[in-house]
């Protein structure tokens, strides 16, 4: 994997750098290899892509909340967990973040980072955990995936593709036969387009495969059915 010096600044200089952030907020993670995790999540606005299954458009726009990154340390240490994930909108768009990873990990937190696979994910330190988007043709952005990143990612990192079909489903398979992803050490995790398609159905077709997916769901839907925001 490829990376660059990581950002480092004084405690002068992290009060003048900031973040333009959507939401921080304290949840169940639902996805992923650390599904069911306690996590705080640093949601940051701003995004290059409008998936259509997106379900945090109010993300999308640079809402230009900018937030130093002394406040945001400040923030998520009312919290009492020390795995924290930055989201977004497109993470990667904000170069602050390296910064901001640094410091999370001098403060001996787990960071994960998820991000849309549009971007390169070179700068980002290997202790980061990341969690990349393979963007499948339903989602309307399977044009802009970067595929360099899966010569980059990690194999201890997530792979994830949203399912909205049965075509979704053959290209998913395409796409990881082509890149030698099929028996990664992390399976690729499929995971159904809410509402779109049940995880019954994709389940089946996995299993139908023979291939080494793994199902995912979004367990924050299930466990906060009515809530919008903050899971």
């Amino acid at each position: 994997m490829i990376h660059t010096k990581e950002k480092q600044a004084t405690s002068t200089e992290i009060q003048n750098l900031h973040l333009d952030i959507s939401e921080i907020f304290y949840s169940i993670q639902g996805e992923g290899s650390y599904a069911g995790y306690p996590c705080i999540f640093i949601r940051l606005s701003g995004c290059n892509l409008n998936c259509n299954w997106c379900d945090t458009k109010y993300a999308r726009i640079n809402n230009k909340n900018k937030v130093n990154i002394a406040n945001i340390i400040k923030t998520i240490k009312k919290y009492p967990a020390n795995v924290v994930e930055i989201t977004g909108g497109e993470p990667l768009l904000q170069e602050n973040i390296l910064y901001l990873i640094n410091i999370l990990h001098t403060q001996k937190n787990k960071i994960l980072l998820e991000t849309s696979g549009s971007l390169p994910i070179s700068k980002i330190p290997q202790y980061v955990h990341i969690i990349l988007d393979i963007k499948a043709p339903g989602s309307g952005e399977s044009e802009n995936n970067y595929f360099e990143n899966l010569k980059m990612i990690k194999p201890d990192d997530d792979i994830k593709i949203v399912i909205c079909d049965k075509t979704d489903f053959l290209w998913a398979i395409e796409i990881s036969e082509k890149n030698n992803l099929i028996n990664r050490k992390n399976p690729v995790i499929l995971q159904p387009a809410f509402e779109k398609i049940s995880p019954e159905a994709l389940g089946e077709w996995i299993k139908k495969s023979g291939l080494s997916f793994k199902l995912g769901v979004q367990l924050q839907k299930y466990i906060y059915p009515n809530k919008k925001r903050g899971v």
